[in-house]
């Protein structure tokens, strides 16, 4: 009598597991734009503030959203950068970087994806990717850069999209910074228990594009990246085809740039100094 009572309790424990589980799993798939995407409309700052002149711009998407964007031009004679952000906040967010890569004489075009800061619709990823492909076309088309003076760069999940975007177009050169092999590799490294493959609308598969990608590439990534491992950036280079570079740096992953300090700008300049007059 009491093996039975005790089974029943048991059996009754695991069926309360397994709903809260399945209701965790349908909760995730519901809201999972919110836990991909961390938008913030309030600008914050603008490129004045930090001393840079700029063009305050709204780009067109070939789907019709306008898109709020900065130009930074700097002197004649150097490449642009093409900066995808990552998933939280907005362009005013970056101006840190941004200074430092101007300081460094380079023109700069920041852009926000839809939904964020200044830009119109919602965000997802087709949207970002053809977001990115706005910000192609106002370089190459209204400002007049050659595809080989454009180097496209990405952090974190903005490093999926640069990677998407430059397998359709030609640049100078690919910067990928504390950046995942895939949407669904990182989610099951997070939640290893959950069926995140199969629940995941998004990809973001930086890892299948490489291959495709043939121009000179930059992969940056700490050992104290508490969001993205740092096999994935192992992954990603091992992937990639020649000619690339990788540059291990410190600190955590959304300041890692300003905590490994000399070391990050150092191996920016000699990999975009490599990329400048390139055929």
């Amino acid at each position: 009598m009491q093996k039975t009572t005790l089974r029943k309790r048991l059996l009754r424990i695991l069926l309360i597991i397994g709903i809260v589980y399945v209701a965790a799993c349908l909760l995730a798939y519901l809201f999972q734009r919110r836990l991909v995407y961390y938008p913030d409309r309030h600008v914050s700052a603008r490129p004045s503030d930090f001393g840079m002149d700029y063009e305050d711009l709204r780009l067109r998407t070939a789907d019709g959203y306008s898109i709020a964007a900065w130009f930074l031009p700097a002197r004649k004679g150097r490449n642009v950068i093409l900066f995808c952000h990552g998933n939280g906040g907005n362009i005013s967010h970056r101006l840190t970087f941004a200074q430092i890569l101007h300081d460094q004489g380079y023109s700069i075009l920041l852009f926000d994806y839809r939904g964020y800061g200044e830009s119109e619709g919602v965000p997802s990823e087709e949207g970002t990717y053809a977001d990115a492909m706005a910000a192609w076309d106002y370089l190459t088309q209204r400002k007049g850069f050659s595809s080989s003076e454009i180097v496209i760069q990405g952090r974190s999940l903005g490093g999926a999209v640069a990677a998407n975007l430059a397998s359709q177009v030609k640049p100078s050169a690919l910067i990928l910074e504390s950046t995942f092999t895939s949407l669904p590799d990182i989610a099951s490294d997070i939640c290893p228990v959950a069926p995140v493959r199969m629940l995941l609308e998004y990809s973001y598969d930086t890892n299948k594009l490489l291959p495709g990608i043939s121009v000179p590439l930059l992969i940056l990534h700490s050992r104290d990246d508490e969001l993205i491992p740092f096999r994935h950036g192992q992954s990603l280079f091992a992937t990639a085809h020649e000619p690339k570079t990788f540059v291990e740096i410190s600190g955590d992953h959304n300041q890692g740039y300003l905590i490994s300090g000399r070391k990050y700008l150092d191996a920016l300049k000699a990999f975009l100094a490599s990329t400048e007059n390139q055929p």
